[in-house]
């Protein structure tokens, strides 16, 4: 027989024992034992302790995890500021490009007696001037030498050189360059060429010494060019002064183009010169046509006065 089963209700007897004291220990719980006092006593510091590490590694562990939602958070919203920049970007370049469309639509309406088609300046020389450009159109697009290049404010030059699908303008501003010019109030002409000496404007020179041109006037093609049709704005007369042979005068002139900032340009594909009688025989039929309703009008109005 095992030493339990020989000491078997010993072991009961005690177990018994233990459990009385346990409930005698633990009947009121609202007033502790000495023994839970001074086991409370010492634990508390300890749990205290044990609390306090644990509450700052759950702050820490808060902290990182809220780092990195954050940072997630601010790189989602760079993410979103960048695509707005560009979709700006998108709809600045929109814009400028419906307004270059507008205006040469409206310089297309302004000149449609004549054939144009436009063209993007692609390339230009070194310096803030445009004197010598490339367009992007050339012969594939029906373009030729000497044909005449226009812009918002008047006449810009012509193509010196016509690639496949590129062209070279020299413009008015180029001292390489002259244009017959005139003015439309007094009748006086001359040469309008590039100043060198003052960049970005022209200057017209074999002005007659008898010339009543101004400041102020505006200054046109002529008819006497080969090459630009009459009456295109090539700008306003800024000052006159005497050339040195002191027979003729010479005027600085501001051209009505903007050199500084050209993007687009308009070039007369059509025959300038058919195109310039065209006008002028519709202009001549439109005042042949006003003077016989006028006319008519007039003999009804005598007959009118006979009748009363």
């Amino acid at each position: 027989m095992s030493f339990f089963d020989r000491h078997k209700k010993s072991f009961f007897l005690l177990f018994c024992i233990i459990c009385l004291i346990l409930a005698g220990l633990t009947t009121n719980r609202f007033a502790p034992s000495v023994f839970e006092k001074s086991f409370g006593l010492v634990l508390t510091p300890i749990q205290g302790a044990v609390y306090s590490v644990g509450d700052w590694i759950s702050a820490r562990f808060r902290a990182v995890t809220n780092a990195n939602a954050l940072i997630d958070e601010n790189a989602e919203l760079e993410y979103e500021i960048e695509e707005l920049k560009l979709d700006n970007s998108r709809i600045a370049l929109l814009e400028e490009e419906n307004k270059r469309l507008t205006e040469l639509l409206e310089l297309t309406e302004k000149h449609k007696a004549y054939e144009t088609t436009g063209a993007r300046i692609i390339g230009k020389d070194p310096g803030n001037w445009y004197d010598i450009f490339i367009i992007d159109k050339g012969s594939s697009d029906g373009l030729k030498q000497n044909m005449v290049v226009i812009s918002e404010g008047g006449l810009v030059g012509r193509i010196r050189e016509c690639g496949y699908n590129y062209s070279q303008v020299v413009s008015i501003i180029d001292d390489s360059d002259a244009v017959s010019a005139v003015s439309p109030r007094t009748g006086d002409t001359g040469y309008v060429k590039g100043d060198l000496n003052n960049k970005g404007m022209c200057k017209m020179e074999l002005i007659d010494i008898s010339s009543k041109i101004t400041e102020g006037d505006e200054i046109t093609t002529s008819r006497f060019s080969s090459v630009y049709p009459e009456g295109i704005s090539i700008g306003r007369v800024m000052s006159i002064e005497n050339a040195s042979d002191t027979s003729t005068k010479t005027a600085v002139i501001e051209p009505g183009v903007d050199f500084k900032h050209l993007d687009s340009v308009l070039i007369i594909t059509s025959d300038t010169e058919t195109s310039v009688e065209t006008v002028n025989e519709s202009e001549t039929a439109s005042e042949e046509t006003s003077e016989e309703a006028e006319n008519e009008e007039n003999e009804e109005n005598e007959e009118d006065e006979e009748q009363n």
